[in-house]
C-alpha cells in the first residue's frame, strides 16, 4: 500500500475531515502507543498502519481490503 492509497482509504472510510483527526489523535497500540501519523513517519508501512487503524475503530473486516480501495469480486 503506498501512502497515497492510504490516505484515499482513509478519506473513503472516515471522511476527510475526520480522517485527519483520528490519524493525527487516536492512539494505536499495536504500533507502539503512536497515531497513525507518527508510525508512518516512524517508518511502519502504510498497509500496517491501515489495518491497525482498522482492526481500532471497529472497521468492518469486508473494508479492511488495505490497497485504498476495494476489490472487485468477478
Amino acid at each position: 500500500m503506498k501512502l497515497s492509497e492510504f490516505r484515499r482509504a482513509v478519506s473513503d472510510e472516515f471522511g476527510a475531515g475526520y480522517g485527519r483527526v483520528v490519524t493525527n489523535d487516536l492512539i494505536l497500540t499495536p504500533l507502539g502507543g503512536r497515531t497513525a501519523e507518527q508510525a508512518l513517519a516512524g517508518g511502519v508501512p502504510a498497509r500496517e498502519v491501515w489495518l491497525a487503524l482498522c482492526a481500532e475503530t471497529d472497521v468492518p473486516e469486508s473494508r479492511w481490503y488495505g490497497v485504498g480501495r476495494p476489490v472487485v469480486q468477478q
